[in-house]
Formats: C-alpha cells, sequence, structure tokens
C-alpha cells in the first residue's frame, strides 16, 4: 500500500488528487491537506468583485467531493516535512507536521510514501505599508471573500459617481515585485465597463498602475503574436486598448506605501510619486506559504528544501546569472526536489529559477521585476504530471521514469475578461507557446503559430462557459477527466 499525500487543494493539487484516486487502487491512499474548506475559481474572482457573480458563483465545499470521490480529507494548514522520517520513529516513516484546528490548533502528523506540495501562495500585503483589505486601505480580488468586500466598496463608488462626485480608481500592482498582472489587467477594464454600463464612465479615471516596464508584459516578458493575419507585439496590442478605453497608465512602479486616499510610488527613473485615489484595488506579491523542514535528527534543513521566499526547490537551475545568460533549460522538468524523488512541487508552489520579464533598478536600488506567472492552466497541467509520475512509480517500481511539464515546452491559453455582459461584454483572447520563451529556438522566443491573440464579445462567452466547465470539472462530476487541464 502506498500513501500519498497531497499539501493543498488549488488548481494544482486538487487537480493531482482527482487524477491519483482515478488511476490507483483502491489499496493506496491519497489524502489532502488544505486551511481552505472550499475550492475557489479564482479566475472568476474579478467577476465577484464587481458585483457581476456573487462568492456562492466561484466556490464549493470541498469535503463532499472528497468524500466521493474516496479521498481523506484534513482541513488543516502544513507546517513541516521530515522528508527522512524521524530518529524517534523506529518505523522510519517520512511525515508532515500540520496544525489541526480539531485539536485547537495543536499539532498532528501524517505519514506519506509520495508527496506533493501544492500550497499556492501567501499573500504578502505585509511587503507594502498600508497595502491590503486587512488594516490596508486598498481592496484585492486574490479570494471570493476579498472580491465580495471589493464589490460592496466598489458598488460605492458607482453610487457616489451617480450622485455626481467624480471618482479617481487605481488598479494594478502594490509592489515592484507582485505578480499576476493579468487579473490586475482584467479587474481594471472590467471596472471601466460597469462604469460605462451604469452611464458615468465620464464621472471616474481609471488608472492601471504597474511594475511592467511598458503594457502588455505581463510578467511574460512580453509576446509578438498574431493577429488577423498580421504580427504584432503585446505591447502595441494593449497600449491600443488602453486608449479605446481611455484608461491611463503608470508603468515602471514600485508601490512604497499606501496612506487614505493616496499611493505612493518609485519609478524606474528613481523619482518617487503620490497618486490620490477614491477606489483602489492592489495585487500584493507572493510568497511561499513558509513550512519549515527537519531532518531525521530534528535538525532544521529548510534551506535545503527551499529558498529564502519559502517557494519550494525543484530540477531547475538556480544559479544567480545575468538575464542575457538565462537558457529555457532552467526551468524545471519533473518538479521533483532534488534527492527527494518521492517529493514534488507543482504550481505557484515552486520556485522558479528566475523571472521572465528582465528585472530592473532604479537609480536607489529599488528592484522593480514583474514574478512570473504560474497559476491557472499550468499549475493544472503541472499537477496531472505530478500525479501521473507517482502514479507510475507507485505502479511499476520507484524506478519509473518522471513525466516532464516544462514551462519552455507548454503552451497556455488566457482568456482576461474586459467586461462581464453576453451583448456588450468582451475579452482578450490570447494563446501562448511556449509559456516560457526559448530564444534558442525560436527568433521571438514563441512559435508564432502558437501565439496569437484577439478582442472581441466572442472572448467573452468562451470565459463564461469556462467558469461553468472548470467547476464542474472540479467538482468530479460524471465525464470529468474529459475536459482539459
Amino acid at each position: 500500500m502506498a500513501r500519498v499525500l497531497i499539501l493543498g487543494a488549488g488548481v494544482a493539487g486538487h487537480t493531482a488528487a482527482l487524477h491519483l484516486r482515478l488511476m490507483l487502487d483502491k489499496e493506496h491512499t491519497v489524502t489532502v491537506v488544505s486551511p481552505n474548506s472550499q475550492w475557489n475559481w479564482i479566475p472568476s474572482n474579478i467577476w465577484v468583485g464587481v458585483g457581476k457573480m456573487s462568492k456562492k458563483d466561484v466556490v464549493f465545499p470541498l469535503a463532499p467531493v472528497y468524500k466521493r470521490k474516496g479521498i481523506e480529507f484534513h482541513q488543516a494548514k502544513a507546517v513541516a516535512i521530515r522528508p527522512n522520517g524521524d530518529a524517534a520513529d523506529p518505523t522510519g516513516a517520512v511525515d508532515i507536521v500540520y496544525t489541526d484546528p480539531a485539536r485547537s490548533g495543536q499539532e498532528a502528523r501524517l505519514r506519506f510514501d509520495y508527496l506533493i506540495n501544492a500550497t499556492g501562495p501567501r499573500l504578502r500585503f505585509e511587503a507594502t505599508e498600508g497595502l491590503g483589505p486587512h488594516g490596508g486601505h486598498t481592496v484585492s480580488v486574490c479570494t471570493a471573500d476579498h472580491a465580495t468586500a471589493a464589490a460592496e466598496k466598489f458598488a460605492q463608488v458607482l453610487a457616489k459617481a451617480k450622485a455626481g462626485e467624480h471618482q479617481t480608481i487605481v488598479v494594478g500592482m502594490g509592489h515592484g515585485t507582485a505578480t499576476c498582472q493579468g487579473a490586475a489587467f482584467e479587474y481594471t477594464f472590467n471596472v471601466e465597463h460597469e462604469l460605462r454600463e451604469a452611464g458615468v464612465r465620464d464621472m471616474a479615471e481609471v488608472i492601471y498602475l504597474t511594475n511592467e516596464a511598458q503594457l502588455g508584459d505581463f510578467g511574460m516578458g512580453g509576446m509578438v503574436f498574431q493577429q488577423r493575419g498580421f504580427t504584432q507585439t503585446s505591447q502595441l496590442w494593449t497600449e491600443s486598448l488602453f486608449q479605446e478605453r481611455d484608461v491611463h497608465a503608470i508603468v515602471g512602479a514600485h508601490v512604497e506605501k499606501v496612506e487614505p486616499g493616496v499611493i505612493h510610488y518609485e519609478t524606474l527613473d528613481g523619482n518617487h510619486w503620490t497618486q490620490e485615489f477614491d477606489f483602489s484595488m492592489l495585487i500584493p506579491p507572493f510568497g511561499g506559504v513558509g513550512m519549515a523542514a527537519y531532518d531525521r535528527d530534528g535538525n532544521d534543513i529548510t534551506g535545503e528544501l527551499f529558498l529564502p521566499s519559502g517557494f519550494m526547490r525543484v530540477d531547475a537551475d538556480y544559479t544567480p546569472k545575468p538575464p542575457e545568460e538565462w537558457r529555457a533549460t532552467d526551468w524545471p522538468e519533473t518538479y521533483e526536489v532534488p534527492g527527494h524523488p518521492n517529493i514534488f512541487a507543482a504550481g505557484i508552489a515552486f520556485a522558479p529559477p528566475h523571472q521572465v520579464s528582465i528585472p530592473r533598478k532604479t537609480p536607489n536600488g529599488t528592484l522593480i521585476a514583474p514574478a512570473p506567472p504560474r497559476t491557472g492552466m499550468p499549475s493544472g497541467v503541472i499537477g496531472k504530471e505530478c500525479a501521473l509520475t507517482i502514479a507510475d512509480r507507485i505502479k511499476k517500481g520507484p524506478g519509473a521514469p518522471a513525466r516532464h511539464a516544462s514551462l519552455t515546452k507548454l503552451g497556455a491559453a488566457c482568456v482576461a475578461s474586459a467586461g462581464a455582459n453576453l451583448r456588450t461584454g468582451s475579452a482578450a483572447t490570447m494563446t501562448v507557446y511556449p509559456v516560457v520563451p526559448d530564444y534558442e529556438k525560436y527568433p521571438t522566443g514563441r512559435d508564432l503559430h502558437g501565439t496569437r491573440g484577439e478582442l472581441g464579445l466572442a472572448g467573452h462567452w468562451v470565459k463564461l462557459m469556462l467558469h461553468y466547465l472548470f467547476i464542474y470539472k472540479a467538482k468530479a462530476l460524471p465525464g470529468w477527466p474529459l475536459i482539459p487541464e
């Protein structure tokens, strides 16, 4: 009997758990440990954040799904890994330590033969003074609860605009090293769309504030793609949308602090600025969840398994090197933790070797470097491939080769909403291949035949269809394996 343990029940972890349970005989156990009791389709949080959907439309309870599928579930937080077991345990079993709310937060242990760390990000609002909904002065759409609170405040903005009070709205990135520019982009244009739908667009200034050096970077170094037979850059494509919707942009910005109604930020030229606002949604930087690791004798080996960021080391090349020496081969293929072929890190939990966008410093030494995105479709694919590797090693023996899922060989489709309405909505539909550019293989870093962009109403229909399709899949309803990651 093999024991497979999965930490986290987001896109990567939940996908891995469902596939493992499907592939393994019942004699083997699949266990999920997650502090969250509900699964959240995060891409639709931006619609919750403008009041077009409610929380119940984007979440569902995990426990009934896992009970139905025969997956053991612990709503708890993993705090430590003992990858080689505990010398005090005569069985020599390897285990993780987690806090058990059923025991008033006391620590408990679970043993494993295989482990997937899919814990996702820690939202580091504390990295910027005054950032975030918890004691800060900005809202967030990173969770369903955050998005619900954001919608309530945005409704107040609409009411004030209708009453003749001009509003300044700032959406974007709350730190120079933040990621998820796509979510900020989507929320910006959904806010703009709702203002137009309410007939008060002229009563509001909409500003996009980002750490991207230019629009269209998206933390992916920008893209060259084809649209209707023409080749263009994502920068030109994005700038035209901003101009069309009269959305102003502040690029290359690091938010230093947020005070009530005022954002303080530094730009790449080293100058310091302030921007007043009535409503602001800023994405925080991400970090690992902060697990520790110990050897058999209880010595701390956290640095062997995790980077200082808290993300887990995998089969990537973490040798520090300047951007001109970055290669596609730096990126992981199997997501195995070095020295531990039974441990994997999937989705946001794995540590990338470096950024994709070129990091820059201001004359004052401030780092402004968008972190590489690892969410959505790539997370699901990586979670599935890690699950397939584990299933192979359980069925065929521990020497079975690992499945590969390098981001330099994976493509991704992104549908970024630019307004939710079946008649007047729209979305930017982009396909990218590969996710991480390979300049040795492709002159522009990506295959022009697999990298495209379109904007229109049909994109909104596609995004809405994907919303229902992926929630159906995540609920493991009949035929769910037929729906691709």
